[in-house]
């Protein structure tokens, strides 16, 4: 018998925080930011990657970055991100699944993020094989509440919608 493909849509939502600890500076998709501290994670602390990742892995049943990336192993120690990302975008492909758009808040009161915007959305083009026209990027704050609010780190949630194409009898 012939096997039709169908296409589904699914979902899936990312979030992550990082704290500031004393450095020179943030990344953020990939760019590098000045600054006058740092983010601290087993990683470069790249938020707004880790909650893409978070959400791509959403979007077709694959857990969380800390399942594939455990921060136990000593070899992720000040990884760079793009590796996270790489990877889940070669899931995508595994399982025939195509982004769709993807939706992103960074949340922080500093450092502004509007002058970066551009080369974080070409890096996400690139590494994602997707167009700038369906990745949507702000920034917020949290009107000086919380600890997001006091300034003791950033915080990303993202959503991102696949199409995937499955094989039905």
């Amino acid at each position: 018998r012939n096997k039709k493909e169908i296409e589904q849509t699914n979902v899936g939502m990312g979030f992550d925080v990082h704290k500031f600890v004393p450095g020179n500076q943030i990344i953020l998709c990939g760019v590098k930011i000045p600054f006058d501290k740092k983010l601290s994670g087993h990683s470069d602390a790249d938020v707004v990657y880790h909650a893409i990742v978070d959400a791509i892995l959403g979007s077709i049943g694959e857990g969380d970055i800390g399942e594939h990336f455990p921060p136990s192993e000593k070899k992720w120690k000040n990884a760079a991100s793009i590796i996270f990302l790489e990877y889940a975008k070669k899931l995508l492909d595994t399982k025939k699944a195509s982004i769709q758009n993807i939706d992103i808040t960074i949340i922080c009161e500093k450092p502004k993020i509007i002058k970066y915007k551009d080369k974080m959305k070409e890096n996400l083009k690139d590494i994602l094989k997707i167009s700038m026209k369906n990745i949507n990027l702000k920034g917020t704050t949290t009107e000086k509440l919380g600890f997001l609010g006091r300034e003791e780190g950033i915080a990303a949630q993202v959503i991102v919608s696949v199409k995937i194409k499955n094989a039905k009898k």
